[in-house]
């Protein structure tokens, strides 16, 4: 019979930075934050070919972005998180549309799943912000059926984002854990993706964000809603804050394609589609 992954005994300080992780995605509005986010999901996951009656798992779902249209397209759907809150809004919407999806707490460097449960594993802008990347790639492919898919969408660190979180970077303390954007790194992500896996293809795309309002705005609702910014701001003094927040504006702002009065950006992230041996 096979059995989940154990997670051994941690430190008091990694134990710390794992509450630390789960109450910055707990924080802000994910919900509202995803929302402007679905056309990249939605052309992610097209790209998969994902036959409807699959069994999919969607790690790092937050509020059920990529689930939902998997669920939409026939998938039967699990999505996972350490965000509980953003998790019960998941299940709302998926009650609201009568999908075949349930949402449930899980952590990606110990997923709560048999080995070889799901014939598609997919992580879109999730997985790759769990401190341990060896785990990660552990748990991705343990849960994943022999022959079955694994794909991953995670920012580039040259790309936009990369440039965003660097700008970040330069205000606040070391998080401790690895780069998020190293995933985003085509080598290492062969390196990771080793054990258990018979092919692994990368390819970089962009992911279009699109607003209706100028990039001075576009910088407010990510503090608003997206839980690292908030975080980031609220670790600031006054000065700071209004340093880094002029910091970011000057990056959307040179970054921005249209000149309509709202802000389009295209950002580049690291598509990963492996193969399970």
């Amino acid at each position: 019979m096979h059995t989940t992954a154990t997670q051994p005994q941690n430190t008091p300080e990694f134990e710390a930075l794992k509450a630390r992780l789960k109450t910055t995605w707990m924080t802000g509005n994910y919900d509202v934050f995803s929302r402007f986010m679905q056309k990249g999901a939605e052309d992610f996951f097209s790209r998969l070919r994902v036959a409807p009656g699959s069994r999919l798992l969607d790690v790092g779902c937050g509020s059920g972005q990529l689930a939902l249209i998997a669920a939409r397209a026939g998938a039967q759907v699990t999505g996972c998180d350490i965000a509980t809150n953003w998790l019960e809004q998941a299940s709302l919407r998926a009650m609201a549309e009568d999908l075949d999806a349930v949402f449930e707490e899980g952590d990606a460097e110990a997923l709560p799943y048999r080995d070889g449960q799901f014939d598609v594993v997919v992580s879109l802008i999730g997985a790759m912000f769990a401190p341990r990347p060896e785990r990660v790639a552990a748990e991705l492919t343990r849960v994943c059926w022999p022959g079955g898919l694994i794909a991953m969408a995670n920012w580039t660190p040259g790309g936009f984002i990369g440039q965003m979180f660097k700008t970040i970077a330069r205000h606040i303390a070391p998080s401790g854990m690895p780069s998020p954007v190293l995933w985003g790194d085509e080598a290492i992500v062969h390196e990771r993706l080793r054990d258990g896996i018979s092919d692994v293809q990368c390819a970089r795309r962009m992911y279009r964000f699109e607003y209706p309002f100028p990039p001075a705005q576009v910088v407010e609702f990510f503090r608003e809603n997206y839980g690292p910014m908030t975080r980031a701001f609220a670790s600031l003094d006054v000065e700071g804050q209004r340093i880094l927040r002029n910091e970011l504006v000057q990056l959307w702002s040179a970054h921005n394609n249209t000149k309509s009065g709202g802000t389009s950006v295209d950002a580049e992230y690291l598509e990963v589609i492996a193969t399970r041996a």
